[in-house]
């Protein structure tokens, strides 16, 4: 069970014998400094978290509008005669390298903007720093967009483009989950991920009903577009209060209080408020009485080993799902099943993530991170060993028009595998890693985990062309064997933080709570909570991380 199992709590469980009345006499000093508090009601949702959630989420608008839309330009005639290669007989295609780079270099600009954000977003604050790397997003649509026929002006582009989305994809999570109250954590953050299959849809969308124009307007159109979102994103969180626990940190307490109290929807004196701030103020305290902390500790604080190793293998899975195996070609996959207009079915899988997206801001809430990411993994698995099989053994690759039932059974089978990703995978993930880490390693935390993602965003978007050259739809046994492996991770190494406040959340893991027993692991008071704490930060930096 952990440190503090359910069965034997106290009020002073685990509090040296002859300090625990001086734990109570603690308990009983902060109420009396809080005063009378506010115990009404508080909502699950307010006004003021919702709007904050659909705000913030706009960064993963811009990346997915930016994956959906590179998916239908690789076959766009105007651009394949722009930036593909000559074949001398009036056709153009992209060979696998161009191709490979166009759409993976992107992913090589996300890293490096997620490696770049955190001190950036420790010195200015994490609102100002979506405004700044929205900016950075425009600059690289517009070297996109001023180019006539390089091919290498379209990579950079998305390269500086890609910048932006990468230091996003830190900012939007981390905003969310130090600002967002705890009974909705969860589903805010996973809006982020919502709002990526709202992007990619919206993306397809627009590719099919600009893809038939005989000039450049079939591809700068929608890239034009693209300017919208963050403009949207980078202006309107100019009109937002500063994460509360940030705030804290530069010594803003009231700041934080009032902010706190606005997203709850209650009053500032509110037992939720008050309690909050109080498990803040200790971490806090904990941290300034550390002092400045080196890289290194991402490694050897108190299981921040555990935790770290954990958050790089998700990000790297959930890439590995093979979602974007879907989204970054899926018009070239669908071509060779013998559709008669790709981007038809592109939209259909859009329109599956998108949709059942809505349903994962509700799966996360209802029934946890640890048995919805469980669930999907099992159910991914079986679906890509479908689609895998019936791609390399039913489907006639040589005339895939002679076997419609094949084509269309992939197509089904895509749809579920979406369904699954779309209500788990896709967007839990990025919940989890927004939860993993504590207040005074979190930017640089979330920097180095998230780049594992957008390594293995790079690797598939990349090598796809050449493996599906050589083994055709057998990639897919690939897929569905790393989504079998994702299940055993989740059940043996996540805990379960539905519910909890961030720093309860770290307590469970330098607690060394079981993972399969979390779920009914019951947080300390705030006096056992110090002395954990105490205990795991002065011996983690000299003991190591596990």
């Amino acid at each position: 069970m952990g440190l503090f199992s359910p069965s034997k709590h106290t009020e002073n469980a685990d509090l040296p014998e002859g300090n625990a009345n001086a734990g109570i006499q603690i308990s009983s000093d902060r109420e009396k400094e809080a005063g009378v508090y506010d115990d009404s009601p508080v909502k699950f949702l307010s006004m003021r978290s919702f709007a904050m959630g659909v705000l913030v989420s706009m960064g993963g608008f811009i990346f997915g509008y930016d994956t959906g839309q590179i998916s239908g330009f690789l076959q766009m005639p105007n651009f394949l005669q722009r930036f593909g290669e000559d074949h001398g007989n009036g056709s153009y295609k992209f060979g696998n390298v161009r191709s490979g780079l166009i759409v993976g270099l992107l992913s090589i600009g996300t890293l490096a903007g997620a490696l770049a954000v955190a001190p950036i977003a420790d010195r200015i604050g994490r609102k100002y720093s979506m405004s700044v790397w929205s900016t950075v997003f425009i600059v690289g649509v517009i070297i996109q967009m001023a180019s006539e026929t390089s091919w290498v002006q379209i990579a950079i582009g998305r390269l500086v483009a890609g910048a932006g989305v990468g230091a996003l994809s830190i900012m939007v999570p981390m905003y969310t989950s130090e600002a967002g109250p705890r009974q909705v954590r969860g589903a805010l953050v996973s809006t982020y991920q919502l709002f990526i299959t709202a992007g990619i849809f919206t993306a397809d969308a627009i590719n099919f009903g600009t893809e038939a124009r005989p000039n450049s307007g079939s591809w700068r159109i929608p890239m034009g577009v693209g300017f919208i979102w963050p403009l949207i994103l980078g202006l309107g969180i100019l009109f937002f209060p500063e994460s509360p626990r940030y705030a804290y940190r530069k010594g803003r307490i009231e700041e934080a209080r009032t902010t706190m109290a606005k997203f709850y929807g209650v009053s500032e004196s509110h037992r939720e408020v008050q309690r909050e701030i109080g498990e803040i103020k200790e971490k806090h305290d904990l941290e300034v009485s550390l002092g400045k902390r080196p890289w290194i500790e991402l490694i050897t604080g108190p299981r921040m080993a555990y935790r770290t190793a954990l958050g790089i293998v998700l990000q790297a899975l959930q890439q590995l799902t093979g979602a974007n195996f879907f989204f970054y070609y899926g018009t070239t996959i669908f071509q060779a099943t013998g559709i008669s207009n790709s981007f038809v079915t592109a939209m259909i899988l859009g329109g599956v993530n998108f949709g059942m997206t809505f349903f994962g801001l509700y799966v996360v809430e209802r029934f946890g991170r640890r048995r919805a990411l469980i669930v999907g993994g099992i159910g991914m698995t079986v679906n890509f060993l479908i689609f895998a099989s019936v791609g390399a053994f039913a489907l006639n690759n040589a005339n895939p028009t002679s076997t419609p039932a094949a084509g269309a059974a992939m197509i089904v089978f895509a749809c579920l595998f979406i369904a699954f990703y779309a209500t788990t995978w896709g967007p839990i993930i990025w919940c989890i890693v927004g939860e993993l880490f504590p207040s005074h390693y979190r930017a640089r935390s979330m920097a180095l985990v998230t780049s594992s993602n957008w390594t293995w965003n790079f690797l598939i978007a990349f090598f796809t062309p050449f493996i599906i050259g050589d083994i055709g739809f057998k990639y897919g046994y690939v897929f569905a064997a790393c989504n079998f492996a994702a299940v055993l991770i989740v059940y043996f190494f996540v805990c379960e933080t539905q519910g909890r406040t961030l720093e309860e959340i770290d307590t469970m893991y330098i607690s060394k709570v079981k993972p399969w027993k979390s779920s009914k692991w019951v947080p300390p008071s705030r006096s056992e909570e110090a002395l954990v704490d105490r205990r795991a930060y002065g011996d983690g930096v000299v003991n190591g991380g596990m």
